[in-house]
């Protein structure tokens, strides 16, 4: 079967491109191909410098051919097609003498044969598009090459750009592998502040990244999260924040963040081995999407049953914070930076927090806010009935023993506080 319209065709395998990612997308593109043409076998080979590797196979199911097979240069047709001695359009391979004299062809057998090479846009040779049928096809035209060569070009742009994600991961792993290796995380701590009686209730631990690669924090767990490294990033953190423990009053606790997958992973166990869980608050992140909130009960509810308390950060932020919060009935609801901001001047924010406010109190939830920056904001969220707030009004994050300092200082506040009004009484 020949191809009607080679510009139709190759729109459906732009199509699949644009829908599909990775190796997945090349494999049903390859697919495509293959049955349209009637063929029995089609690949994509990358050539090395005397191997060819076979880098997508799509067959009859045979088995002939199989993904990351490595065969050596001169074996079969690739070579002598790229560099002419073979033409790229073979209907009948009996016609053609020197493809009798390769081996495959009686071996495999090979009966009808299609190959391009496929360029990179740097004009290098990437290696390879073919396919094969075990009998002669006299129905194959030149319009069929031409549908290769463009099916090639299509192909040539994603392994470009596949490849140029994969150097980006690669360079990612490295440069968080650094961080382990090069001692490049360090942790600051913001206190959180009780409305009550004004002393530091607990502190959220924070961390920093140093390194030649500058980006916020999100950023680097976000990346993590991408190769496959978050959980082991995550639980360094932790590790690095409950490691200054014993620097904070025994009746301050810590929040740390952790992501849903932590929580399902061996690393958070490994990461709090030795600490008073009564003093650790697990803060669930958005990092990841949740896609079974019972497990993820069942394995919060082990962390729950050792003392820790769990609280659902950025409220107010998204569905996903929302979703936490009524799956998982956390001790703490933190409403997220961007729904304090202006909080005092705005009636939409005040609306907002104050329903979030109310449903926290209906579950039995203490509230904390986040981000408060102005005396106006903090008074707004008295007014609310928040519990505790965290910010610059009151501090920014610092180092464990500045955090420690603040917090005798608020307790010596609320001492002298408490004797005033006990002498007036």
């Amino acid at each position: 079967m020949s191809v009607p319209n080679a510009q139709n065709l190759s729109d459906a395998i732009t199509s699949i491109f644009d829908e599909e990612t990775g190796s997945a997308s090349i494999d049903k593109a390859l697919r495509a191909m293959r049955k349209h043409l009637a063929m029995d076998v089609a690949f994509v080979s990358q050539f090395g410098g005397t191997d060819r590797v076979m880098r997508h196979v799509d067959d009859d199911g045979r088995d002939l051919l199989q993904k990351g097979m490595s065969l050596p240069l001169d074996v079969g047709y690739c070579r002598h097609v790229v560099e002419g001695r073979l033409p790229g359009l073979i209907p009948d391979t009996a016609a053609v003498p020197l493809a009798m004299e390769i081996p495959e062809t009686l071996s495999l057998p090979i009966g009808a044969h299609l190959s391009v090479p496929i360029w990179l846009s740097d004009g290098s040779l990437y290696g390879t598009l073919c396919c094969f049928s075990h009998e002669r096809n006299d129905t194959l035209t030149q319009r069929d090459l031409q549908f290769m060569n463009v099916f090639a070009d299509l192909l040539g742009d994603k392994l470009e750009s596949d490849m140029h994600a994969e150097r980006q991961k690669s360079e990612m792993r490295s440069r968080i592998e650094r961080v382990f290796t090069h001692d490049e995380l360090s942790v600051v701590y913001q206190p959180i502040y009780s409305l009550d009686d004004g002393t530091v209730s607990g502190m959220e631990c924070l961390s920093r990244f140093r390194g030649g690669f500058h980006a916020t924090p999100d950023k680097w767990f976000a990346d993590a999260a991408e190769v496959g490294m978050g959980p082991r990033l995550e639980a360094h953190a932790i590790r690095r924040a409950l490691a200054q423990m014993d620097a904070v009053p025994p009746e301050v606790y810590l929040a740390v963040n952790a992501s849903p997958g932590l929580f399902t992973s061996g690393e958070l166990a490994r990461a709090v081995e030795g600490v008073d869980p009564n003093r650790v608050v697990l803060e669930v992140t958005e990092h990841a999407s949740v896609d079974d909130y019972r497990r993820l009960w069942n394995s919060l509810a082990t962390w729950r049953n050792r003392g820790m308390r769990i609280a659902i950060d950025d409220a107010g932020a998204g569905y996903s914070s929302m979703r936490h919060i009524l799956d998982l009935q956390p001790e703490y609801i933190k409403l997220d930076m961007s729904l304090v901001r202006n909080i005092d001047s705005d009636a939409r924010r005040r609306a907002l927090a104050a329903a979030l406010i109310a449903f926290a109190r209906e579950i039995g939830s203490a509230v904390t806010a986040e981000g408060v920056e102005t005396e106006a904001e903090l008074q707004t969220l008295r007014q609310l009935g928040v519990d505790k707030v965290q910010g610059f009004h009151m501090s920014r994050p610092v180092p464990v023993l500045q955090a420690a300092l603040l917090a005798e200082q608020a307790r010596e506040r609320a001492v002298l506080a408490s004797a005033v009004v006990g002498g007036r009484a």
